[in-house]
């Protein structure tokens, strides 16, 4: 069966279609750099939002909003209403966020390990712009 010029599918590999379409679409929703933060962010403990938005860094309130609500949606944070004058909000991982800790560490950690690397390659390819050489 062909899908496509150049692409053969073997019989009965649909589920392998469907599950490559579910994981590129979670992966559009967690990989981007707000969540990832602030995944880090609540691995650490709840927080309130003003307490999150100082340690994210240069989020915006609207930004941080959309990305908690994603992430609430999806099953990674519980928002929880404290009930006192004026209500406080708190944000804390569920048990599914603290699975997805996990991996969300190890890219941090191969971030800061391989920093000095990527700062070479990016200069590397910065002087072969300039030089107008082929990278």
């Amino acid at each position: 069966m062909i899908d496509q010029e150049g692409t053969f599918q073997k019989p009965g590999t649909r589920e392998d279609t469907s599950a490559c379409t579910y994981i590129g679409d979670m992966l559009a929703r967690i990989s981007d750099k707000w969540t990832l933060l602030v995944v880090r962010s609540l691995g650490r403990g709840p927080l309130r939002f003003s307490a999150l938005r100082r340690e994210v860094g240069e989020v915006s309130k609207k930004m941080l909003t959309s990305t908690l609500r994603e992430l609430e949606e999806n099953g990674f944070v519980i928002r929880t209403v404290m009930p006192t004058r004026p209500p406080q909000v708190e944000y804390a991982l569920t048990d599914l966020g603290h699975d997805f800790l996990t991996p969300v560490q190890a890219i941090a950690e191969w971030v800061v390990k391989n920093s000095k690397r990527i700062d070479a390659a990016r200069a590397t390819y910065s002087r072969h712009v300039r030089s107008g050489q082929p990278v």
